[in-house]
């Protein structure tokens, strides 16, 4: 069943590696200064280790979105998405599997009656329009200043040749690396807590986790995809959007990793905002639009009468027509999955105003009093119960928030058999020995739970003014409650 179930994320990272290599290789590959092969046996290669080397987990804003709580809703997100991206892929058009998974995920969301966040939603909208604003100015600065300086320094036209290249490929390389590392996760991520898969290790030399083993398939299957399908859209990003020079191409790459940066830096926000300075939000942005916003300001320092306008406007329809497909095929095939094959895709999610919550709550500065006629009703998803205290009193998204959680009703039980399936890296000993001490217990909320290993290990504790630790923290203890969750 766990196989079965799979394929559609495999298939999504066969139509990952089919379209999004383009992001790395195409302007190189469009101007023939590396052939379709080797940047197809490179990018292979370096996103297979991007991702079991350096596989993380999926962007927060991603998961604050939806979190699919059940294995045939996972495999019909995963299905929605690559049959998104595969669709505008035969078309040849540069598509950002982000869109398709935040569509997917809406989808299921719809489905389920659980609520979406849209301040996260907003956050990643915005940066679908920002991040290709962004790399056309990035490039067109970046092409004047090295265009300057090769004339300046004079360079001899082979060795500037031979140095193109070797750009080239150095940074196709890093793009290659960072596709598998960052983008694993939404290929197999999801079903990491269920893998039946034990840590192997190869006569000593080194050791893959069970996530390993994921991430390693999904790799291969990006890596398949790129040799399979990836030339067609490599050409309309290098060569469709505007004719491009080896120059131009090297610029288009450069300016697309800076602005993937800026969007991804957690030091450079810190430093922006300590400074007292705008920062760019901390969203997963598309690795399509930024390169084809790159392309497009190398196009418009050349004056613009290069660009296939019509070309550029079926990609920018492309882009609009991704997360609203994803988001039909995701609604619809949930309900046949459901309906007609009789298949769970996603668990309910009951709230209800215990005692427990009503404590909680007036820690966090909310008066229960308002929710008094509340008291011993149960709401069969969020968006009723979001709904029934909007009527009686006006909170910010924030404590909304915080009252969602409190009033979760999601009760887990912690079993040796949860405890054995633990292969995460990140999980401490002194964690693991936490919730052992918690077998055998029973919890109705999930905070519930949180609060018990916070007591039982400081390992579990947030700690004051360090983000990066308690984000650790968070992340682990998503795990951890996933993998009780389905061992039930």
């Amino acid at each position: 069943m766990f196989a079965i179930f799979l394929t559609s994320g495999l298939f999504l990272g066969w139509s990952l590696g089919a379209n999004d290599a383009a992001n790395v290789f195409g302007t190189a590959v469009g101007t023939r200064m590396i052939s379709f092969k080797k940047a197809a046996i490179l990018s292979g290669i370096f996103v297979i280790l991007g991702a079991v080397i350096s596989g993380a987990g999926a962007a927060k804003t991603l998961g604050e979105l939806g979190a699919v709580n059940a294995i045939a809703g996972a495999f019909v997100v995963a299905l929605a998405a690559a049959g998104t991206v595969y669709w505008l892929t035969v078309l040849g058009y540069p598509v950002s599997t982000t869109q398709a998974i935040v569509g997917a995920i809406i989808g299921w969301d719809l489905f389920s009656g659980a609520l979406i966040d849209y301040v996260s939603l907003q956050s990643i909208v915005l940066s679908w329009i920002i991040s290709p604003i962004l790399a056309a100015i990035f490039s067109a600065v970046f092409y004047k200043l090295i265009a300057y300086g090769i004339k300046s320094a004079q360079i001899h036209m082979f060795r500037l040749d031979t140095l193109i290249r070797m750009g080239l490929i150095i940074a196709g390389i890093a793009g290659a690396y960072s596709l598998g590392a960052n983008n694993i996760s939404n290929v197999v991520g999801i079903f990491v807590p269920i893998s039946p898969f034990a840590d192997i290790s190869f006569m000593g030399w080194f050791k893959l986790n069970a996530a390993q083993q994921l991430f390693l398939l999904g790799g291969l299957a990006i890596a398949v995809g790129t040799f399979t399908y990836g030339k067609r859209v490599m050409l309309t990003v290098g060569a469709g959007i505007t004719e491009m020079s080896p120059v131009a191409a090297f610029v288009a790459v450069l300016a697309n990793a800076v602005v993937l940066f800026l969007f991804a830096s957690e030091g450079l926000r810190a430093f922006l905002l300590g400074h007292g300075l705008p920062a760019f939000p901390l969203v997963p942005v598309s690795s399509s639009q930024a390169i084809v916003g790159s392309v497009i300001g190398i196009g418009l320092i050349k004056g613009g009468r290069g660009i296939r306008w019509r070309m550029l406007g079926e990609i920018a329809g492309a882009w609009v027509a991704t997360p609203v497909v994803a988001i039909l095929i995701s609604f619809i095939s949930l309900f046949i999955l459901q309906n007609v094959f009789q298949q769970k895709t996603y668990i309910p999610v009951e709230y209800k105003l215990t005692a427990e919550a009503e404590q909680r709550i007036m820690t966090e500065g909310i008066p229960p009093d308002l929710l008094e006629d509340l008291r011993g009703e149960t709401y069969s998803t969020a968006v009723q119960f979001q709904k029934a205290v909007s009527q009686r009193m006006t909170l910010n998204p924030k404590q909304m928030n915080v009252l969602l959680s409190a009033a979760e009703i999601d009760p887990v039980a912690l079993t040796f058999q949860a405890v054995n399936r633990i292969n995460n890296p990140s999980i401490t000993a002194d964690q693991k020995i936490a919730i052992l001490g918690l077998v055998g217990k029973a919890f109705t909320h999930r905070w519930q739970l949180e609060t018990a290993l916070a007591e039982k290990s400081p390992e579990w504790r947030p700690v004051a003014g360090d983000k990066e630790q308690n984000e650790k923290i968070a992340l682990d203890l998503d795990y951890i409650y996933r993998l009780i969750r389905s061992t039930q």
